[in-house]
């Protein structure tokens, strides 16, 4: 291990057994097994609006959408899409941002037993061709801002329709005027006689005729909860994103266990500003609230600014982010004037959360009036989302929590899946009812994920290297594909990070490795100050003393680059992929002269 000594204190040298789950006393008497109730998604949001009808489903741009209303427009939807052929098991693309539409779209096709796409509208061309033509699908919804990009792929594809919503709908007539003239005149028009196209409000005007015209709707469950209707995609970093299946058992099971956790209920409040083709964003913000009665507050377009008005406006019971959300909050002077008396909970997830930016980010908030603090999670979309969070008021430095009810971890060895003593480290694997059904069309790549083990049981192969304590929290190393060779010992690029991180000049940090003719590889820290400042010789040299004191000499980065920004993906975590292949051009082009 490249740090010093960083295996849990409470480690001892015994065989944990998966049916023992040491972790429930933290969760003071939660039951051990989490059942999801025997419903789709559909059903579950139709029985949310059966027992609470007037009540708020989503608050968007200052519109508010009841329970009852949300139902309405699903199944005038889902008639739409029936009446144009759409049935079950075919697949819809919804390229879409936190918009009405979107909601609105996943839960009609659920209803009808299709499968919800769930792609990032700013995907490439290539890697939308890659999702329509792996799901076979022959519709798409999305937004006028993106018509382009579909009219120009849709011949090639073989799209039949794409449904254009706006982002001004749903919107209040002095709101879409206001967004008229600051925002919606800079969309293209989308042509009116373009075949392709069909209206968002004239796709559900088709499913309200045809409602009419059946008169009063008989609902017959198309597809089984545990059948697969939603595909997420993989955060590819070389290859092409892989499509994740996904069943409403999965993402009921997500909602039960967390209103086990957090206590959310009826009139409880979410901050929905993660993307809803997230499994974090679309598990844990909207699909969780709406199966409680809470609400949630959409919002379309991500920026600090954005954050914190709603926040001072909505102050909501529940807030969700990545890392680099929170520290650009922190970053923000608006940020003092959030009130946080109301907040019941907030959670981090998608990226390690440094014990320093947790620290900080929890003074801020209770400077300002919370009574709760910021707990890290541990996911993966196989899974949905989270898998493990740290408990209330239990939180251990470095550690990403103990799995959530119903959810078991183990710290294995990667290639027999035998479970390792605590405090060893291994393959972190998974098992439990939030366990995707496979990759699609990619029969290989899911027999080396999902295996069966000794024990009878499917556990996820995560790919992930930690260790477990003898009370069940983990602590994660790395992936196993990022792991570096320096001399031939093993260097977990992230543990180098958290310690550069935890010098108080150190905002943030990223570590790759590069080719070395005497170390196989040696380390090149990229690094942003905390105060925004300019890194000088001096500063480089404290970096690396400070790193001499605390890891190994094989985790020592040879140099530090100071940058202004990281590059980061589209959910927020660092592209340390794009850094190494800078540096590696770089490389090339000094050999080339």
């Amino acid at each position: 291990m490249p740090t010093k000594d960083k295996s849990p204190k409470s480690a001892k040298d015994v065989t944990p057994k998966p049916t023992a789950k040491p972790w429930l006393t933290m969760y003071d008497g939660m039951p051990e097994d989490i059942e999801a109730p025997d419903a789709t998604m559909f059903e579950m949001l139709r029985n949310s609006a059966r027992e609470w009808p007037d009540i708020t489903a989503f608050i968007y741009l200052g519109s508010r959408l009841t329970y009852g209303e949300l139902l309405t427009e699903v199944n005038k939807c889902a008639a739409a899409f029936s009446a144009y052929g759409i049935k079950a098991r075919d697949s819809v693309v919804l390229s879409l941002p936190n918009v009405p539409s979107t909601v609105i779209a996943f839960y009609a096709l659920n209803k009808l037993g299709a499968y919800a796409v769930m792609t990032h509208p700013l995907s490439s061309p290539e890697e939308l061709k890659h999702y329509i033509t792996i799901t076979e699908s022959k519709w798409a919804v999305t937004v006028d801002m993106f018509y382009p990009v579909f009219r120009d792929l849709a011949d090639e594809v073989g799209l039949d329709r794409v449904v254009i919503a706006r982002f001004s709908d749903y919107l209040s007539r002095p709101m879409k005027i206001g967004f008229a003239i600051t925002k919606g005149r800079k969309i293209p028009s989308v042509p009116s006689d373009d075949p392709l196209v069909i209206n968002w409000k004239d796709f559900l005007a088709r499913g309200e005729q045809a409602l009419e015209t059946l008169g009063k709707e008989v609902y017959r469950r198309p597809i089984e909860p545990d059948d697969g209707c939603v595909i997420l995609f993989s955060g590819g970093t070389t290859d092409l994103p892989k499509g994740i299946e996904l069943t409403s058992v999965n993402f009921n099971t997500l909602g039960v266990s967390m209103h086990h956790i957090s206590g959310i209920t009826v009139h409880d409040s979410v901050l929905a500003i993660l993307p809803a083709f997230h499994g974090f964003g679309l598990g844990l913000c909207i699909h969780t609230a709406l199966c409680v009665g809470a609400h949630f507050i959409l919002v379309p377009e991500f920026s600090a600014d954005n954050y914190i008005n709603n926040l001072i406006k909505h102050q909501p019971s529940f807030i969700a982010g990545v890392p680099t959300l929170f520290q650009s909050l922190l970053g923000n002077p608006k940020f003092k004037k959030a009130p946080f008396e109301m907040l019941k909970g907030a959670y981090s997830g998608g990226d390690m959360l440094s014990p320093d930016l947790k620290r900080r980010f929890d003074e801020a908030i209770m400077a300002q009036g919370s009574r709760v603090e910021l707990m890290e999670g541990y996911g993966l979309t196989e899974c949905v989302t989270g898998c493990a969070l740290s408990p209330r008021g239990a939180y251990r430095d470095e550690s990403m929590g103990i799995p959530i009810p119903g959810m078991t971890i183990k710290v294995a060895d990667s290639t027999t899946g035998e479970e390792l003593p605590y405090g060893s480290e291994g393959e972190i694997c998974v098992t439990g009812p939030t366990l995707m059904k496979g990759y699609l069309k990619d029969p290989e790549a899911t027999a080396s994920t999902l295996r069966v083990h000794s024990d009878g049981l499917t556990w996820l192969h995560t790919g992930d290297i930690g260790t477990m304590d003898s009370d069940g929290f983990i602590y994660f190393m790395g992936r196993m594909k990022r792991l570096i060779k320096v001399s031939g010992v093993s260097v977990y690029p992230l543990q180098v990070e958290q310690v550069l991180e935890g010098h108080p000049l150190v905002n943030r940090a990223c570590v790759i490795g590069l080719p070395d003719e005497y170390q196989m590889s040696s380390l090149k820290a990229f690094v942003l100050l905390a105060d925004g400042g300019v890194g000088t010789p001096e500063i480089e040299a404290e970096l690396i003393e400070y790193c001499k004191k605390n890891l190994i000499k094989w985790a020592i980065p040879r140099a530090i680059d100071f940058r202004s920004e990281l590059p980061t993906t589209r959910v927020g975590k660092i592209a340390y992929t794009e850094l190494e292949h800078e540096e590696l051009a770089k490389s090339d082009e000094e050999l080339a002269a």
